[in-house]
């Protein structure tokens, strides 16, 4: 593990593996670097893999208050750092890497979660509920709403979950559940913020997961100017380590 200073002073933590051109993983919520292990096995293959936990998650800092670009400034202080030339963002996670202007070659994009026609709502007052049970000092409170609510996860899976040895790790990086709210705005597709950036990205999704999710991919990619939206066999929500590995060594040869 390395760490690399934010423009704020907050300390990110960061695994570098493999051999290649540099490549940054950019999680999404309630997710550290942890996740990435299989896929840094598979990617470091072909690529330097740059795997980060953003802050308020694993061994990151946090420091207050938050705001939307200090995630940005930390993913330039990465990519300052080990010159990473690529980044393949996943989720809500797209949303920090788009937003940010770091001036990677070439981008990723993986199923960002635009509420498109046919996706469920928001849950209502979500980032509100999300702030009050944070200040409450609820973040189990977070966790579930979160699951719940906005994954829409039933109750009894999530009261499962609970008894297991992962929920202390979920319940401590549920505050950043706030963060990802706020990256996305209001999780209409970001149509003008899109149309301004002109590298070249794919925008990924599994054919697996929920039309909805397949359509937000698509509309992302016909928004960007310079795009292409492709579908690939995966899982919910997510594409294998080896089929991820595979697409992205093909795009960023």
């Amino acid at each position: 593990m390395q760490k690399v200073a934010s423009q704020d002073g907050t300390e990110i933590a960061y695994d570098v593996a493999g051999s290649g051109p540099g490549l940054v993983l950019i999680a999404g919520a309630f997710t550290d670097r942890s996740f990435f292990t299989p896929y840094v096995e598979a990617l470091s293959t072909a690529f330097t893999v740059v795997n980060y936990d953003r802050r308020g998650r694993g061994d990151s800092g946090d420091t207050a208050p938050y705001a939307v670009e200090r995630e940005w400034e930390d993913l330039a202080a990465l990519q300052a750092v080990t010159g990473a030339r690529f980044a393949c963002a996943f989720s809500s996670g797209v949303m920090v890497l788009l937003q940010s202007g770091v001036a990677f070659e070439r981008l990723a994009v993986v199923e960002p979660p635009f509420r498109v026609e046919g996706a469920p709502p928001v849950p209502d007052r979500y980032l509100e509920r999300l702030q009050e049970f944070v200040a409450a000092g609820n973040p189990a409170g977070v966790a579930e709403l979160f699951m719940v609510e906005a994954v829409g996860q039933p109750k009894e899976v999530v009261d499962q979950i609970r008894e297991t040895p992962m929920w202390p790790g979920l319940v401590a990086m549920a505050p950043t559940l706030v963060y990802d709210a706020l990256q996305m705005r209001d999780s209409a597709v970001p149509t003008a913020l899109l149309s301004s950036i002109e590298t070249p990205t794919l925008a990924l999704f599994s054919n697996a997961s929920p039309a909805w999710l397949q359509e937000s991919t698509r509309q992302t990619a016909a928004a960007l100017p310079n795009a292409r939206a492709e579908g690939h066999e995966g899982t919910f929500h997510t594409l294998s380590p080896e089929t991820l590995t595979q697409v992205l060594t093909d795009y960023f040869a």
